[in-house]
């Protein structure tokens, strides 16, 4: 595949996207313009929908309306944690996860509050379930979260309880915020999540430290190549109409596109093809659903680096979890065109969002960095 280089000139600005909430019963209280929220406070906006903070800045979320920022709001459901109050938050509502106890299993989804006070939910399982560590200790059964009602499991050998739902990805949903706080509402974690079934190795192949360098790998390359996730589609339009290659047989659908969308910013007629191919979706005849279908968007980025080499010999994924370090990772995507001095300011630029991105997730980032 033949990702290529782009200098971003502009930003998109496009709005969330409402997500209805019907929960039958919920405490979130409704937003007041000027009213100050805490982080994780859930809010009922005047349009019926809801929306929960996920950023704040000095004096709380107070400033802006949660359908116009992405940055302090994100539409949620309905859960009985509550909404904030005017006066800096609180909680509010009940939670009914259950205490953490040694040797009981739970099942995946499910979360409980330890003995600290905080709140952990099953994001990995084994063989027998996820009883056989403390969640303070373990990152690949459990991840620090917040009550939502979810509910953990009963105690019991059987895991009991209401699974929460929800995928499995070693960079928790606020990290994943911390990461990109300017992005493309378009680009959920919802969608990231979903995309991972595509390819379970995904960031889930080796021990901790391989799992997590991998996601923060994947993430800062896409970082990238997509403008911090601010791009959906590649900005200069007048690159639209060159992306159709004739050559060993290749075509192109008619009144169709292939210019650079979604994280990875796919790219040509025959990357779509065979994208499309491997995924079981006709991105040859439909390119657009990269950048209008969250899920089809992350499983093409995943798709390149599962099964991309570029350059390098070797796929991004393979780079990881052999030990080859990032800067193999660079190759596979782009270096034909950044690597051996070609374009040094691209690759140190993928560089500082892998410092950035280790640093955030907690784990070293390892040699080779270059390329």
């Amino acid at each position: 595949m033949k990702i290529h280089a782009k200098r971003w000139m502009a930003c998109l600005a496009v709005l969330a996207a409402p997500v209805l909430g019907h929960a039958q019963s919920c405490t979130a209280q409704t937003w007041q313009h000027g009213a100050t929220y805490r982080l994780g406070d859930v809010v009922r906006h005047s349009n019926g929908n809801y929306y929960k903070v996920v950023n704040v800045g000095a004096n709380g979320s107070d400033y802006t309306d949660p359908t116009i920022s992405t940055w302090y709001w994100q539409p949620t459901t309905c859960s009985s944690n509550g909404g904030g109050g005017s006066t800096g938050g609180g909680s509010g509502g009940t939670c009914n996860a259950v205490t953490w106890q040694q040797g009981s299993t739970y099942r995946l989804g499910d979360v409980v509050r330890y003995t600290n006070g905080n709140y952990y939910k099953v994001v990995n399982v084994g063989a027998n379930g996820s009883d056989y560590t403390d969640p303070t200790i373990s990152t690949w059964y459990w991840q620090p979260t917040s009550c939502d009602g979810s509910g953990g499991g009963d105690g019991g050998g059987d895991g009991g309880g209401n699974p929460g739902g929800g995928g499995s990805f070693i960079v928790s949903e606020a990290q994943f915020n911390s990461m990109f706080p300017g992005r493309n509402p378009f680009y959920t974690y919802s969608g990231l999540v979903n995309a991972l079934s595509a390819y379970p190795a995904f960031a889930n192949t080796g021990n901790d430290t391989q799992r997590k360098q991998e996601a923060a790998a994947f993430l800062a390359n896409i970082a990238h190549e997509s403008d911090r996730l601010r791009a959906t589609r590649e900005y200069n339009q007048a690159n639209w109409p060159h992306y159709c290659s004739t050559d060993w047989g290749n075509t192109c659908a008619p009144g169709q596109q292939y210019y650079g969308r979604g994280p990875i910013q796919l790219s040509w007629n025959y990357n779509y093809k065979a994208a499309g191919d491997a995924l079981g979706i006709n991105l040859w005849a439909n390119p657009d659903l990269v950048a209008t279908d969250a899920t089809i968007a992350w499983k093409t980025a995943i798709w390149y680096w599962m099964t991309g080499t570029g350059s390098a010999g070797m796929t991004p994924h393979a780079a990881i979890v052999n030990g080859h370090g990032f800067g193999m990772t660079i190759r596979a995507i782009n270096g034909a065109l950044e690597c051996n001095g070609g374009r040094p300011d691209q690759v140190q630029t993928r560089i500082n969002f892998y410092n950035s991105f280790t640093q955030i997730i907690g784990v070293s980032p390892g040699g080779n960095l270059g390329c």
